[in-house]
């Protein structure tokens, strides 16, 4: 498991928000000025391996609770976000609370004994309903207390609403190690957004001239803005460079890149 944080001292600060990001694939925090927003303080666990369960992410992340001290100062308050694969949007001319299980059979295999909850997003008037990780949740509640949580497409779908003013349709991919997520924005609203699982170049480039064929986006014009765990020198960036004219990285002002050992456009749900 590899390790990375930025080196200010928190001691002194009062009044903080911890934000805590997790997947299969690792673990990520950031702690921000409540007054001022700004983010004083980011740290990134990258697990060696994809983990195959939710019982190994609970290890993991208890694990990394027990070896982290800054997990253990007190927060104002504290937000999580579920990074799956596990969601769908649905309108809210659609939406009926009592369906929530037909709507993600639709896309994806539930149990019977999956809880399913929903994320409203008023700026596209949808809800975002996915599946948490309520063993992770309830490990953080003992020992937090009450805290918000969101799935991560609905803040990336927020954050890239309020940054985006094209007005024509623009594609942004977040990128992890498996995943990609696809939103299509025009102006504010709302195209398609999706997620997809890729093994190699050939499947990540396949998912995005696919959908770009299907809204009928011109390769050689279509603007096409890459966030997460992409570089210039990457074969995912060389390749989608290979069939889009106009490929870009959609970074970050945070300040805190400047203490930080990465691109500007990584990590963009938390630090975007």
């Amino acid at each position: 498991m590899k390790k990375s944080s930025s080196s200010i001292s928190l001691k002194k600060t009062h009044n903080k928000i911890l934000s805590i990001q997790f997947s299969l694939d690792g673990f990520s925090f950031c702690v921000s000025d409540l007054i001022s927003k700004e983010i004083i303080y980011f740290s990134e666990y990258i697990f060696d391996e994809t983990l195959n369960s939710l019982e190994d992410l609970s290890e993991k992340i208890k694990s990394i609770f027990n070896e982290d001290p800054i997990l253990h100062y007190e927060y104002n308050e504290v937000f999580v976000i579920h990074q799956n694969s596990l969601h769908t949007l649905i309108p809210n001319d659609f939406f009926d609370d009592n369906s929530l299980n037909s709507y993600l059979d639709f896309n994806i295999k539930t149990l019977q004994t999956d809880y399913i909850t929903f994320d409203n997003i008023t700026e596209i008037e949808a809800k975002n309903v996915y599946v948490p990780y309520v063993n992770i949740n309830n490990y953080l509640f003992q020992n937090f207390g009450e805290f918000e949580y969101k799935h991560h497409t609905t803040i990336l779908l927020e954050k890239l609403i309020q940054k985006n003013n094209f007005e024509e349709k623009v594609m942004f991919v977040n990128v992890t190690k498996n995943t990609i997520d696809i939103i299509v924005l025009e102006h504010k609203k709302l195209i398609l957004c999706n997620s997809f699982s890729y093994k190699s170049k050939e499947d990540f480039i396949y998912y995005i001239l696919f959908i770009a064929e299907q809204l009928q986006l011109n390769n050689e014009e279509f603007k096409l803005y890459f966030t997460g765990e992409i570089s210039l020198e990457s074969d995912l960036y060389q390749i989608a460079y290979t069939y889009i004219k106009n490929v870009y990285f959609l970074e970050s002002s945070q300040a805190i890149f400047k203490e930080l050992d990465a691109k500007k456009h990584s990590n963009f749900i938390l630090l975007g």
